[in-house]
């Protein structure tokens, strides 16, 4: 369990850990102790038009502590990892815990992040193209020998944007890797926390909390989102989403709606646990329950 105490007062504050583990109310205690601002590192909390099915801060704990990149971006707009960088970098000159189940934000910013050009629109419309026709083991075929020998193979949108960067710029996303500038926080400058669920646990509350999305709105919130829906926007990737729409247009009962969401969900938990046992080695291990 997170023993407080334990957590400095002064440095800033890092939490991981898979959807549902509890980062979020951490977060708060913290924020209530130290008078830190709480700072989201997940990519789909960003988002404007999901509130509940993001699990993001209620209103009330907005009102109990200040938050700062929760909500803020429209349904339809890109926002990468480049952007979030970007937004953090005049919040660590204050008190922060920054909190979130993304491990990309949180590489960019205790490892830096590759200044990558921004792909044509053009090119992302090829590669759409190519790997619905494809599939992403033809955009894997063509890139360059570094870029594929250090790619996630199993994840088809890394590999697609590996793609994307090749043939936009001539150049493969490794070397634009390899000349990373420096972190905007060092690692030994911050206290870096990930929490490690027990399984069966962290599954049980996995089932609980979507139910309680339900309660809380979850299908309504859907239901605003059906009209323009557009399950090719990352926004549409929010957990438990397209499994709403789809009740929504008569294809599932809301049974099994849920029961595809929850098992969306600790399918996803389980790719955040094997990324965080990947690349955070060296962040501090807080066993759960």
């Amino acid at each position: 369990m997170v023993q407080i105490d334990s957590i400095s007062r002064e440095a800033p504050v890092l939490i991981a850990g898979p959807t549902a583990s509890g980062k979020s109310a951490l977060a708060m205690e913290l924020a209530a102790r130290d008078n830190r601002l709480i700072v989201n590192a997940d990519a789909l909390q960003v988002y404007a038009n999901w509130r509940v099915l993001t699990a993001r801060p209620s209103p009330a704990d907005e009102a109990a502590a200040p938050h700062a990149l929760y909500g803020h971006v429209p349904r339809e707009t890109t926002y990468s990892v480049g952007h979030w960088l970007r937004e953090v970098a005049p919040l660590l000159s204050q008190p922060v815990v920054i909190v979130g189940g993304t491990g990309l934000n949180f590489n960019a910013l205790t490892r830096g992040l590759a200044e990558v050009p921004d792909v044509p629109p053009a090119v992302r419309a090829e590669a759409n193209a190519r790997r619905a026709a494809e599939g992403h083991a033809a955009l894997l075929s063509e890139l360059d020998a570094a870029t594929a020998a250090r790619i996630d193979r199993q994840n088809p949108v890394r590999i697609q944007r590996a793609w994307e960067v090749l043939r936009a710029t001539g150049r493969g996303l490794a070397s634009w890797q390899d000349n990373t500038p420096p972190p905007l926080l060092a690692l030994d400058r911050a206290e870096a926390l990930v929490l490690v669920p027990d399984v069966a646990w962290l599954n049980d509350r996995i089932a609980r909390r979507f139910r309680q999305m339900l309660s809380d709105g979850a299908l309504d919130e859907a239901r605003a989102n059906l009209a323009d829906w557009d399950p090719g926007l990352p926004s549409s990737k929010a957990i438990g989403a397209a499994e709403l729409i789809a009740h929504l247009r008569g294809e599932l009962a809301l049974s099994d709606a849920t029961d595809a969401a929850v098992l969306a969900s600790r399918q996803y938990a389980k790719r955040q646990r094997t990324w965080f046992r990947s690349n955070m080695k060296v962040w501090r291990q807080v066993s759960l329950p």
